[in-house]
């Protein structure tokens, strides 16, 4: 007779990082799905992911500038039209009235600089991830300096495990 597969809960941060994932699902991006969750107490406080700002054409529906322009990954961010994942979990934060400081961000991919810098000023304490945003540099250093700690997982798999 076989032995059944033990079915193992996964942890909080597998848990979170797994959220974060299915959030970067809605992202209407052509390059990078990127989702973002904020956590405060094993409590989800808010979600973001990347796409255009509320009420206008995203990119799906008007095509991507940024590739139009020929532009690399990681490099002039004014450009896209994208709000990134970490921005909008930090503004749906201010939009809804939630307080975030203290709490964790867990992202499907490293923080460009300027949400390094958000992430900074919103008083985020832990940042977790499992992939590498291409960027231009400097987000380590300014998230070692602000203290903010940096935990890179290893990718979750992408299978939901449930008992039926």
């Amino acid at each position: 007779m076989p032995q059944e597969k033990k079915y193992v809960r996964p942890s909080w941060d597998e848990y979170f990082i797994k959220i974060a994932m299915l959030v970067s699902e809605r992202s209407t991006c052509l390059r990078h799905h990127v989702g973002a969750i904020i956590v405060k107490n094993k409590q989800i406080l808010t979600t973001g992911y990347n796409g255009a700002a509320r009420g206008v054409k995203d990119c799906l529906e008007r095509g991507c500038l940024r590739d139009e322009q020929g532009i690399a990954s990681g490099e002039r961010h004014e450009i896209c039209r994208a709000i990134h994942a970490e921005q909008n979990a930090i503004i749906q934060a201010g939009r809804f009235g939630v307080d975030i400081s203290d709490g964790a961000m867990y992202c499907t991919h490293t923080p460009c600089i300027i949400c390094a810098k958000m992430i900074v000023n919103a008083g985020i304490k832990k940042f977790f991830t499992y992939t590498d945003y291409p960027t231009t540099g400097g987000v380590t250093e300014l998230l070692d300096e602000a203290e903010i700690e940096i935990v890179k997982m290893k990718k979750p798999e992408t299978k939901i495990n449930i008992l039926d």
